[in-house]
């Protein structure tokens, strides 16, 4: 019994990091996710990769894709599929606002971090975002390195 207490985590925080590396971030807002029961379960043990994720509009709803919610060890053949269309839970105000950016050329919708909040529900973290030429990751990376030395030498 202590070992599946060991596997639920207390504080789930799953964070897409390339998507910093690759996008540029406008706006970030907060949405509740349409679930199954076997998906919760598998988020509060951190098995979810969101890597390759995207948000698209579908009759005026956002629709979360390609974000792969591993299945339950222990689900029956309940079990959710991994890889489904999960609905996101917006206000109308947000969505028309996520609309009317998206619509603009090289922007995008992604999800940047998934998290379970104090009252158990699932959320996800999206953010509307611009694809990064390759010389603003080299910037990037350049003001993370002087960032760095500018710790390690005191300042």
């Amino acid at each position: 019994m202590a070992k599946d207490k060991d596997r639920i985590k207390k504080h789930v925080n799953i964070v897409n990091r390339r998507a910093s590396f690759e996008y540029q971030f406008l706006d970030k807002y907060t949405a509740g996710v349409m679930l199954m029961g076997t998906e919760i379960k598998s988020i509060r043990e951190g098995k979810v990769n969101m890597q390759d994720g995207y948000c698209i509009f579908q009759n005026g709803e956002l629709w979360l894709h390609n974000t792969h919610i591993s299945t339950y060890t222990e689900g029956t053949h309940y079990n959710h599929e991994p890889m489904r269309a999960r609905k996101l839970l917006l206000n109308k105000k947000e969505l028309k606002k996520l609309e009317k950016g998206a619509e603009e050329q090289g922007v995008t919708i992604i999800p940047t971090r998934v998290f379970v909040n104090d009252r158990g529900f699932a959320k996800v973290e999206i953010a509307l975002a611009r694809g990064k030429k390759l010389y603003d990751k080299r910037q990037d990376i350049k003001e993370k390195d002087v960032k760095r030395e500018m710790d390690r030498s005191g300042y």
